[in-house]
């Protein structure tokens, strides 16, 4: 399975805005969260010291890449933390999606890591994600 983003320069002058896709749903939900990690900080410089499961389940994929990204958010603000890496699974159960996910990562520590940006939220503004033929695609605005 192949999946990548693309930062967008010219869609949001204050925030800064993405690009994902993926040949599945799991996929797509790899590259928007790899870009949203990257967003923070480099996560070839942060260690791997700090873990959290996750479940979230919602009819809606879209829904729940949204709520997924600002789990992502919120952990960042509520630990202190920059990520590392995140493993995760999406898969569909009857009229639901499941995501389980593993987000590992690190204390803050600006000596130790290239930190980027100080990401506020995930914005609903030109928020999409769709399928086209075989392919899922997100556009995802963050407020840094």
């Amino acid at each position: 399975m192949a999946h990548s983003f693309q930062f967008l320069d010219d869609i949001a002058l204050a925030d800064l805005a993405f690009e994902a896709e993926g040949d599945s749903v799991e996929e797509l939900f790899c590259a928007a969260t790899g870009a949203l990690l990257e967003t923070l900080a480099d996560p070839a410089t942060v260690a791997a010291t700090w873990e959290r499961r996750m479940e979230k389940v919602s009819e809606d994929p879209a829904d729940l890449l949204f709520d997924w990204l600002s789990d992502v958010v919120y952990w960042k603000d509520a630990a202190g933390v920059v990520f590392h890496d995140a493993e995760l699974s999406v898969r569909q159960e009857g009229s639901t999606w499941r995501l389980e996910a593993v987000l590992r990562g690190a204390s803050v520590d600006q000596t130790m890591q290239t930190l980027r940006s100080d990401v506020k939220g995930i914005t609903k503004h030109l928020y999409d994600v769709r399928q086209e033929g075989s392919r899922w695609y997100a556009r995802v605005v963050v407020d840094v």
